[in-house]
């Protein structure tokens, strides 16, 4: 029997399109291409569920239903009802629809949404969308009068890991933070500090990166709840993931000065499943030690939400070049900081590794080699 393939999409905040690429093609899925919004990959299945799985900087993976071009309504709608709805929505599955459009004839995004969930309640022999039931989300994009539909095959948004169920104020999103250690190349290999922990989420993504431990493995996805679900081939993929764990052999330090938020990150870790792997401190920046001659000091100082107005963080920032030239000399440093934050207050020059966002917000990883 031929394997169905699908082409499938990873959907991805911006700037951290290569990082994803680059975990797809380490998990060794086809057909890994690069384009607006995200990343595309080919697969079955197995594919599916191992990106869902794996991927560490992903917001959802979709599959690509189908593609239709059309300029009137009851065109669009007769094309849709012959799209394969079966494979991926059960009869009592509720269907949500997020719908929009540039360019096209075809622009009310309400309408184009109604037509759709109408189409898929005929495809499924059935008189109306259910009020209960699993959820799908379907995301129905015009451009150009091209309508592309996709099937959501995540659920909750993939940086939801299961892990934080409580958060520090604007606190920095799983995805993020591990396409931040991704991009800094930071393997495991070497300790890891981070200053400001927060709720902890550098340490912890640090500790599942560390330990190959999948950042899905904790959690439900929407393909759960479709109609070819195969739990044997889930379970079989999370005793495959388990078999490549490895042991933590290097220090990860998450420390902060507020005892609330140590406390967070504590039972965060837990919930993950690291709390072993990590250490955290109540500790201040200028009493922090090093835990090993040389490691990554990794920080994402207040700013935005954050910060309190009529804040000066020159002091901040200078208490971070007291201690590159103290217990972490000889360490690499990495802020996640914007532009306009008073870099030179630490006597170290700063270069810029990447130009991300968070929370809205254009914020840069800066990177220092510090010498001893």
């Amino acid at each position: 029997m031929k394997k169905t393939e699908d082409r499938l999409f990873a959907i991805v905040p911006p700037g951290l399109e290569a990082v994803c690429a680059g975990e797809l093609q380490a998990l060794g899925l086809a057909g890994v291409e690069i384009v607006p919004g995200g990343v595309e990959f080919s697969g079955g299945l197995r594919e599916l569920y191992l990106a869902n799985l794996w991927l560490r900087t992903a917001s959802r993976v979709v599959v690509r239903l189908g593609s239709l071009r059309s300029r009137d309504f009851p065109d669009f709608y007769r094309k849709l009802v012959r799209l394969p709805w079966g494979r991926f929505l059960r009869a009592d599955s509720a269907v949500l629809v997020r719908a929009t459009s540039h360019t096209s004839r075809l622009i009310h995004s309400g309408r184009i949404a109604e037509t759709v969930e109408a189409a898929i309640n005929r495809a499924l022999g059935r008189e109306a969308n259910p009020q209960s039931g699993p959820t799908q989300l379907v995301l129905v994009r015009f451009e150009d009068d091209l309508c592309q539909i996709s099937i959501d095959s995540s659920g909750e948004l993939l940086h939801r890991r299961g892990y934080r169920e409580e958060t520090a104020q604007a606190p920095l999103r799983e995805t993020l933070a591990a396409a931040i250690l991704l991009l800094l190349q930071w393997d495991g290999s070497t300790p890891l500090v981070d200053p400001m922990c927060g709720s902890g989420t550098f340490v912890i993504e640090a500790a599942l990166i560390a330990g190959k431990l999948p950042p899905g493995g904790k959690r439900e996805f929407a393909f759960m709840h479709w109609p070819r679900y195969r739990p044997g081939l889930w379970q079989a993929l999370l005793l495959e993931s388990a078999r490549q764990a490895r042991p933590l052999t290097v220090a990860i330090v998450g420390a902060d000065r507020d005892p609330r938020a140590v406390a967070s990150a504590k039972r965060n870790a837990e919930r993950a499943g690291v709390a072993g792997d990590v250490r955290f401190e109540c500790v201040e920046l200028a009493r922090l030690g090093a835990p090993a001659q040389f490691g990554l000091m990794l920080a994402n100082p207040p700013y935005g939400a954050r910060l309190e107005a009529g804040s000066d963080l020159t002091p901040l920032y200078r208490e971070f070049g007291q201690a590159w030239r103290g217990p972490f000399a000889g360490w690499r440093a990495a802020l996640f900081c914007p532009d306009d934050a008073p870099l030179g207050a630490t006597g170290f020059a700063l270069r810029p590794l990447a130009l991300l966002h968070n929370g809205g917000l254009p914020v840069t990883i800066f990177v220092a080699e510090l010498k001893k």
